[in-house]
C-alpha cells in the first residue's frame, strides 16, 4: 500500500506542475542521502555483524523452545534428574515436562530410564552425547548472534 501511495503522489505531483514535482524530488533525494549517509566505519561494523550472524548455523528449533532449553540446560549441569526434579526446577506442570521431554527423547537428545523405588515409579533423564553436542552448537550460535549485535 505504501508503494501505491508513493506512486500516486508522484503522479499527482507531475500532473500539477513542475514546481511541486521538483520539491518532492528534492525531499526524496535528501531522504536517500540520509539513509546512505552512514560513515564507512558504521557500514563496516554493520557488515561485520551481518557476516558473523550469517556464518552461524540455523538455530536448533527443538532446543530453542523455552521449556526444552530448560530441560537440556538442567541436564547439562547435572548427571541426571528425575521427572519430579525437572518439574520442580522448571516450575511447570507434569504435562509440560512429559510433552517436551518426549520430543527431546524422540530426537535422541535425552535418554529416559523408568524404574520403581518400592511401589513408586521413578523416571530419570540424562543428556545424551547427541544432546550435549546440539546444546553446544546452539550456545555457539547464540554467542555469535550476541557478538554481532554488540558490534553494531
Amino acid at each position: 500500500m505504501a508503494k501505491q501511495t508513493a506512486r500516486s503522489i508522484s503522479q499527482h505531483g507531475s500532473q500539477h506542475g513542475s514546481q511541486h514535482g521538483s520539491q518532492q524530488g528534492a525531499q526524496q533525494g535528501s531522504q536517500q542521502g540520509t539513509q546512505q549517509g552512514k560513515t564507512p566505519e558504521a557500514k563496516s561494523r554493520g557488515e561485520q555483524a551481518m557476516r558473523a550472524a550469517e556464518k552461524a548455523p540455523e538455530l536448533d528449533g527443538l532446543i530453542h523452545e523455552r521449556m526444552r532449553l530448560g530441560i537440556v540446560s538442567a541436564l547439562a549441569a547435572n548427571e541426571s534428574l528425575t521427572f519430579g526434579e525437572l518439574k520442580e526446577l522448571l516450575k511447570t506442570t507434569d504435562g509440560n515436562v512429559s510433552v517436551h521431554a518426549r520430543k527431546l527423547e524422540d530426537a535422541d537428545y535425552i535418554s529416559c530410564a523408568k524404574s520403581f523405588v518400592g511401589r513408586m515409579p521413578k523416571t530419570e533423564y540424562r543428556l545424551t552425547e547427541k544432546g550435549r553436542l546440539a546444546l553446544e552448537k546452539y550456545l555457539n550460535h547464540m554467542e555469535a548472534l550476541i557478538r554481532a549485535a554488540r558490534e553494531r
